[in-house]
């Protein structure tokens, strides 16, 4: 049997062969006709045994060659493989490090809310849902990973500027596994409107970019999934942002890991009421927080300021007071979790869902 390098060999001759021919009819081509013709008649058997004898010699070393080639070829393939190995290694090894600031920071988080009830994991979003039991509130917290900005997004009441629709029905409607109230609205002409500026899809709606005015700020995302809001008085001031989609109502609650002013008129309007608040970590993670209230067991809310001091010792740095009262809902997993003070949902104009 012979073995691969002998294969090689007599392939290489073979593949060889008819290289060989054309350069010897090449080259007596390029003779004249009548030299060839002599060049034939006065060859002599040991001419061809010469010829042949210096064709064995070149072909012994293409052989030679042809090894070295090989030789050659494996020891670069077993480096690459042993590089690849080495260099495989290192990008494991440096992905399991960049991943443990992050792993500690989630888990130092996720300490501070106790143990998650439930759970919905996609490649797109994370959520787990929190038990938030104070002594003198209760509610439901959503901790949030976007993987996919288009995992979250703002929807009006049936698609239509001046409809609406509960919280409920739009996830249901649009095929959402979880979702919350989102801005303030008002009533008129038989419709109900959201408040102020309004983003959905990138565009303006209701009107377009309304300067901030009184208490009122926005809330939303971004083009890379990012939570983004406050006051703007220009519109050029909030296109720097790109949001992609937002709300408004009012106030703003955490900026940068500070606590915000209270403003008077939202301290005690009233005091205590079921809330629906959203903030985002600084990995950009969202927290969304819905609070009861007003129900038959005699809870009557949370303040802004017991809602802005958890929110603060969870950890969260930016965080923002949506609708809150009769308008407060939270779906997760196609079922209502918190308890609307209505005794059920109050259709709203405008609803923050989340997709798997």
């Amino acid at each position: 049997m012979r073995t691969p390098i002998q294969r090689m060999n007599r392939m290489l001759m073979l593949v060889s062969a008819p290289f060989i021919g054309l350069f010897f009819f090449l080259l007596a081509a390029s003779y004249p006709t009548d030299i060839t013709y002599e060049i034939q008649s006065t060859a002599t058997p040991n001419d061809w045994k010469q010829s042949t004898a210096a064709i064995n010699t070149q072909l012994d070393e293409a052989s030679t060659t042809a090894k070295f080639t090989i030789d050659s070829i494996r020891k670069v393939a077993t480096l690459y493989q042993k590089t690849t190995s080495t260099m495989n290694a290192i990008v494991n090894q440096s992905t399991i490090q960049a991943a443990r600031p992050e792993k500690i920071y989630n888990t130092r988080i996720t300490k501070r809310l106790g143990g998650a009830s439930e759970r919905v994991d996609s490649e797109n979003i994370t959520m787990e849902l929190y038990r938030i039991n104070q002594s003198t509130y209760e509610g439901y917290a959503v901790k949030i990973k976007l993987k996919d900005p288009k995992a979250m997004k703002m929807v009006l009441g049936h698609d239509t500027v001046g409809r609406a629709e509960t919280t409920m029905q739009a996830v249901k409607r649009h095929g959402a596994a979880a979702g919350i109230n989102a801005g303030g609205f008002a009533d008129g002409g038989g419709g109900r409107y959201p408040l102020s500026t309004t983003v959905m899809n990138g565009k303006y709606v209701n009107g377009g970019f309304e300067a901030s005015y009184k208490d009122l700020s926005f809330v939303g995302l971004n083009k890379q999934g990012q939570l983004i809001g406050g006051k703007f008085q220009s519109k050029s001031q909030l296109d720097r942002l790109e949001p992609s989609f937002g709300a408004t109502f009012v106030p703003v609650l955490l900026t940068h890991g500070v606590k915000n002013p209270i403003p008077d008129k939202w301290k005690g309007s009233p005091s205590r009421a079921p809330r629906t608040v959203i903030g985002n970590y600084k990995d950009d993670q969202l927290l969304v927080m819905v609070i009861n209230g007003r129900n038959e067991n005699g809870s009557s809310g949370a303040t802004l300021m017991e809602l802005q001091n958890k929110l603060a010792n969870l950890g969260v740095v930016d965080a923002y007071n949506l609708d809150g009262g009769g308008s407060s809902s939270l779906i997760f997993n196609g079922r209502v979790v918190n308890s609307p003070s209505d005794g059920q949902l109050r259709p709203v104009p405008t609803h923050f869902l989340f997709f798997k």
